[in-house]
């Protein structure tokens, strides 16, 4: 692979989406993810919806080995934690 190409690809958008109903699931879930166009799709729809988007490279990575409609696993759940609470705190700023 040229230099170019592999630079390319490195510089590929990724994205994931977690879903977490609290009544019905002990963790949240993933629901996608995708690098490239999905990625990009991904992204867009969150935007569509008002969901704060969340940038954490090192989480994202984690993510991307699991599985579409995997729980996320215990090892995951503090980082996760980080990310709803952000959330939770933009839609309370959002509100006012």
């Amino acid at each position: 692979m040229n230099a170019d190409r592999k630079k390319k690809r490195e510089e590929r958008k990724s994205a994931a989406a977690l879903r977490y109903r609290q009544e019905e699931e002990y963790a949240p879930r993933l629901v996608a993810k995708g690098r490239g166009r999905i990625a990009e799709n991904i992204i867009e729809a969150a935007r569509d919806a008002d969901v704060p988007l969340y940038h954490d490279p090192d989480m994202l990575a984690l993510l991307m080995t699991l599985d579409i409609g995997e729980i996320i696993p215990p090892e995951l759940y503090s980082a996760v934690a980080e990310v709803l609470a952000f959330i939770y705190r933009m839609n309370g700023r959002a509100a006012k």
